[in-house]
């Protein structure tokens, strides 16, 4: 298991990737720039939420947690990736 800080930073690399996505995004001719706005909303509290997880890990059953942490990350990512990816 890597240390909190270094999955801070992990959390942090990959959402600030997807934030720099929309900023390209939001520079296309024609782009919708009321839901590439509400994607980059949705990236900030993203990483709001994770990091405060991270943070506040539950004693305990530490192992099950991280999967947890881990398998909703995910989701939560692709799910962003994919409204970025409908905007082209």
């Amino acid at each position: 298991m890597s240390s909190r800080r270094a999955l801070k930073k992990k959390v942090n690399a990959i959402s600030g990737k997807l934030f720099t996505e929309c900023v390209i995004n939001s520079h296309v001719p024609d782009a919708d720039q009321q839901k590439i706005y509400q994607i980059m909303t949705s990236i900030l509290e993203l990483t709001d939420d994770f990091i405060k997880r991270i943070n506040h890990t539950e004693p305990g059953n530490v192992k099950e947690f991280y999967k947890k942490f881990y398998t909703d990350f995910d989701a939560e990512v692709q799910k962003i990736f994919d409204e970025i990816s409908q905007l082209k």
